[in-house]
Order: C-alpha cells, then structure tokens, then sequence
C-alpha cells in the first residue's frame, strides 16, 4: 500500500503499536496503514456517510461524529496520537479542539493549509478577492474553511497555549518539500504538517 506524500510524513511519526485517534479519518487510507504496517490500535471519527462505509469495509473501527461537537466521549488520555489532517481550518472553535486532542491524546499531528502562501497573498493583492487554489478550491460563499490562518499564526496560537512543537513540515501542493520552503515557510509553503504536544 502506498500512501499520499502528506500521509506518509504523518505515519513516520506515529509509534508501531500506539493508539491512534484520526479525526475526519476519510475513507480510512492512513489508518489501515497505521493498522497493518504498525500494528497501531487505530479508531476514526467521520461525518461522510460514504467516507463511513468505505472505512467499515476496510475493517477500520470509526464513528460518526461531528468536530464541532468536540471529543468530550474520550477519556483523558485514552490514546497515543490524535491526528486531523486537512480540517482545522473548517471548524467553528480550532482552538477549543486541539485543547481537546491534547487532552485524549499524548500527542497531535495537525495539518492545515498557509493563507500566507505568496500565490495567495498575490492573488489577493492584485485581484481583490478571495484566492482559488489547489489547496483553497472553493469560493468564498461555499467554502469549508472558516479560520484560514497561517503557520505564524497556528505558531503564536501554540505558544499562547503552552504547547511545544516537536516536529514541523512544511511542502507545496504536492507535498514535496524543498530547501527555498524550509527557509521561508510562511511565504513558500502551501500545507504544514506539525506534530504539537502539552
């Protein structure tokens, strides 16, 4: 099984037989290779009844649930890593839910893409209005994303947290990472990937 370049970066750092939270699991592509090639005890929670069924086939254990109603049924502490991939962003309160994924889990793996990504500052510059993009491809009326922010911003939202970063990347719509990101991510990158703990 191979996985998408972000999903792959994620596996890396979570632990072969840890316990793994994924919120917004999709159809479970991460989470049956955490179960095979790790051997992780791995629960997911998803809202599409699709992306449910699809994970239910793959023999991967998931609930149907809504973020925004937090992870107030999990246990403090009850797993490992809490992973959300792509979604904190279109929630109403990303602060209040990864407090939350820091309570059930040891760890987070968060990702979420750059409104400060130089194609998106310029668009919004010259155009004078909101971008369209690869990783942004909805309008403004009809999109999931309700706190767009940057990686200096998600940062500042961690310290003031008291929250350490143990690990970040930061790569391009194809998940690539480069030497010109890694020197000026909040400009370059367009998705970061981080791995945050209390």
């Amino acid at each position: 099984m191979t996985l998408r370049s972000d999903l792959n970066i994620i596996q890396s750092w979570v632990s072969p037989e840890s316990q793994v939270l994924d919120l917004g699991c999709g159809q479970g592509e991460l989470l049956s290779f955490l179960k095979q090639h790790k051997q992780c005890k791995s629960y997911g929670l998803e809202i599409n009844p699709d992306s449910i069924v699809s994970c239910v086939e793959k023999g991967i254990n998931v609930i149907e649930h809504d973020l925004n109603d937090g992870l107030k049924h999990f246990k403090n502490g009850s797993v490992d890593t809490v992973i959300m991939t792509q979604a904190l962003q279109a929630v109403d309160r990303p602060d209040l839910l990864l407090e939350d994924m820091l309570r059930v889990g040891k760890e987070a793996i968060i990702t979420f893409p750059n409104f400060g990504y130089w194609r998106t500052r310029l668009f919004l510059m010259l155009k004078g209005k909101m971008p369209m993009s690869k990783t942004l491809p909805f309008n403004w009326y009809d999109t999931p994303n309700i706190h767009m922010c940057t990686f200096q911003d998600f940062e500042k939202l961690c310290s003031e947290k008291g929250l350490h970063i143990l690990d970040r990347t930061v790569v391009d719509k194809d998940h690539q990472e480069s030497l010109a990101i890694r020197m000026w991510p909040n400009l370059l990158g367009e998705i970061a990937i981080y791995r945050v703990s209390r």
